[in-house]
């Protein structure tokens, strides 16, 4: 059996902390919350709550300089995820559906076109507000990264 699983989380817009948190406590794997504001984690042995400077990119470059094969990263950063992925962790997006390497290309695609589109004025605005439907698909998501990550 590989080494143990971890989870970084890019942290500073991460709707489903509480659904980390209880997997963690689950599978008894670390977690690190890494952000550039920093969040109250409590005295929870397993979350490590990471500052990183307000540096471009700063929690991106953090977490891929940590991680390791096998490990699981929570982003809604696309881009972030294309890197996680080249580096052999898996990638979860917010809403529950990993990022791979068949979907990251369309994902980085659709990003830089809508994009533009933003800068044109031809949409505005956010997606739809994350429901708990997102919730719970996150929730299976990395439940099953996790079983993924311990059996490999």
């Amino acid at each position: 059996m590989g080494a143990v699983p971890q989870i970084y989380v890019d942290a500073d817009a991460c709707p489903v902390k509480d659904e980390i948190r209880r997997v963690v406590e689950r599978h008894g794997i670390t977690a690190h919350l890494v952000s550039n504001r920093g969040f109250k984690t409590g005295a929870h042995p397993l979350i490590r709550n990471v500052l990183v400077g307000d540096a471009f990119d700063a929690a991106d470059n953090w977490i891929v300089a940590h991680l390791a094969p096998g490990d699981i990263v929570v982003t809604g950063d696309i881009q972030l995820a294309d890197r996680c992925l080249k580096a052999g962790a898996q990638a979860i997006g917010h809403n529950g559906r990993p990022f791979t390497m068949n979907s990251i290309g369309a994902a980085l695609a659709m990003r830089e076109l809508s994009s533009q589109l933003r800068d044109m004025g031809e949409i505005k605005g956010g997606g739809p507000a994350f429901s708990q439907r997102d919730r719970t698909a996150f929730l299976n998501a990395l439940e099953q990264a996790v079983q993924r990550a311990l059996r490999a």
